[in-house]
């Protein structure tokens, strides 16, 4: 952790003398310091002494988590189908001037593809087609807004059945980005609800957009990052990557130590350049970029980026056909970047990997140099990182151990979880918007929750309603119940259950309750210890489906009148818990 001793907010980052920086890495502190002061609000401006980066962090995160002060003009929500872009279009509209700006356009499309997916790359610019279209209707051109360099875009994508994370998506009707997090929002009708993931998303990657002006920046909607660099940046390519560069130069050792032929990788040569390579050895890179020049810095990349709107033209004019025929599959990686920025004969080396033939990956590499060359790239290079720092916080949804891990976060120490609860705005040890009988801890975290008596210890509770509830170590979320008792590991989600022995979690176990539309409800068993990949197939036990067959079930089921049927059951159950 670099220590920044004295910061004048307003002096320019080159002026000599503006900060007491020693050594190198307090000087890369110093230098990311001013914009990430003016991302935090002007309380910071003034003078900070003695704040060091996990402080900035914490400070960044209250400030994404908090109101909207600005954020994307337009946003699009790219979902698995109609009845999915519905709820969002809904739900986004509703939560205006909390989770986005009040004067956003919420354009919430599906992706109806023909033969299964289309990729990230196709579905990002089918996606963004759709909304343009849908825009068109309401007069607004969103092309033309984003070559006025005026207006910013941002698509969220939020397809996927989210097999690691069941059974939770399937208790959201299939809807995985809209699984509750034990944290809580205002919308616009008054009421006070749990968030959703893809909501927590909207509001932290928000940050991003009053630098990316003219530009669509496209996201994933399951997974929250604080950066330990500036938000603020100056994009100075047609297309930038967020990623993780690394502190130090990527020698052998350390591409070995950091593990990074795993990762999909973002390069900057010395020369300025930047290229896309992923899963390869520091051998094979050196070699494969030895005609472009020497690597300078190297990172994992987050797989979220931006592209002017002169590139997002480009793409979307040359892959006209796809989208009109709406077939083809492609990937922004290998069927975008890396054609547009390696080699010839390293970019075949490296689809020949993934068992393309030679001859198909040179006719696309041939496709896309033609592309770039209708381009005219100005002041701006091709391809850049944007760096969100190698100690960032990254929080990811897509495991229900990620999510048991992370919400967790709420009841521990840790400069890591003071930012969590920070950006979520939820104490540990003051019950929030609560009326609670029961013993309590100091370090649990309890909202918009009714409980009459009990004990809670180091739990998480949102939107709980029960006469007892008796937790250590658990989570609870949307849950009505006239007893709860949750051993260390259990989560118990959107669970209405009127019995008089209650619920009972052992250690590790995980229930759900799936509603229908008519108010139907099929219960869902799972644990900690349960990969839904792996289990997708499986009844479990205490199941009469398998996550598989639920998913099927769900099928048709509209998300909103299901949430209905669902808050209708709360309702009443509380009623009769309160008499």
């Amino acid at each position: 952790k670099a220590t920044v001793s004295v910061l004048n907010w307003n002096a320019p980052l080159n002026t000599p003398g503006t900060m007491g920086c020693s050594n190198s890495t307090e000087k890369k502190a110093a230098a990311a310091a001013p914009g990430i002061a003016k991302a935090v609000g002007e309380a910071a401006k003034a003078h900070v002494a003695n704040t060091n980066m996990a402080e900035f962090k914490a400070q960044l995160a209250a400030k994404m988590g908090g109101a909207p002060e600005s954020g994307y003009d337009a946003v699009i929500v790219c979902c698995s189908g109609t009845i999915e872009a519905n709820y969002w279009q809904q739900r986004l509209e509703g939560s205006k001037g909390v989770v986005l700006p009040k004067d956003a356009l919420v354009l919430s499309v599906d992706e109806d593809w023909n033969g299964g997916g289309a990729g990230n790359g196709l579905g990002t610019l089918y996606a963004y087609k759709k909304a343009a279209a849908k825009a068109l209707e309401q007069g607004v051109d969103l092309t033309a807004k984003l070559a006025s360099g005026d207006f910013s875009v941002a698509i969220y994508h939020t397809a996927g059945k989210g097999t690691r994370l069941a059974p939770l998506p399937a208790a959201e009707n299939n809807n995985k980005p809209g699984v509750k997090l034990p944290a809580t929002v205002k919308l616009t009708d008054g009421k006070t609800v749990p968030i959703t993931i893809l909501e927590a998303v909207i509001k932290q990657t928000a940050s991003y957009a009053a630098c990316r002006k003219g530009r669509l920046s496209v996201y994933w909607g399951d997974q929250i990052f604080i950066p330990s660099e500036a938000p603020d940046y100056k994009p100075t390519a047609h297309i930038d990557l967020l990623a993780q560069m690394l502190k130090v130069l990527p020698t052998p050792q350390v591409w070995e130590e950091r593990g990074l032929a795993s990762y999909g990788l973002a390069v900057m040569l010395g020369n300025g350049a930047g290229v896309q390579i992923e899963k390869v050895d520091h051998a094979t890179a050196t070699s494969m970029l030895s005609e472009l020049g020497e690597i300078a810095s190297v990172g994992p990349s987050l797989g979220s980026f931006s592209v002017s709107a002169a590139m997002l033209v480009a793409l979307s004019k040359e892959f006209t056909k796809e989208l009109d025929a709406k077939t083809g599959a492609m990937d922004t990686d290998p069927h975008f970047w890396m054609p547009l920025t390696l080699p010839k004969a390293a970019y075949a080396q490296l689809m020949g990997k993934k068992g393309v033939a030679e001859d198909e990956s040179n006719a696309h590499f041939d496709r896309m140099r033609a592309m770039l060359a209708t381009i005219e790239l100005g002041d701006k290079t091709l391809f850049g990182a944007v760096n969100v720092g190698e100690d960032a916080y990254w929080w990811d949804y897509g495991q229900i151990t990620f999510y048991s891990d992370n919400n967790l976060r709420l009841t521990q120490d840790g400069e890591e979880n003071d930012a969590y609860r920070s950006f979520f705005s939820q104490p540990r040890g003051a019950p929030k918007d609560s009326t609670i009988g029961a013993t309590a801890d100091a370090n649990s975290s309890i909202a918009c929750s009714n409980v009459a008596a009990g004990a809670i210890k180091g739990s998480v509770l949102c939107n709980v309603t029960a006469k007892e509830v008796q937790a250590e170590g658990a989570i609870l979320v949307n849950c009505s119940a006239k007893k709860i008792t949750a051993a260390p590991g259990a989560i118990a989600y959107n669970v209405v259950d009127d019995s008089e022995e209650g619920l009972v979690l052992e250690a590790g176990k995980v229930i759900t309750s799936v509603f229908g539309e008519d108010g139907s409800v099929v219960r869902m068993n799972a644990h900690l210890s349960t990969d839904g990949k792996d289990a997708w197939k499986k009844v479990l036990e205490g199941n009469e489906y398998s996550f598989e067959q639920m998913h099927a079930k769900n099928k048709g089921v509209d998300p909103v009148k299901a949430e209905a049927a669902q808050r209708a059951a709360h309702e009443e159950l509380a009623k009769k818990i309160a008499a």
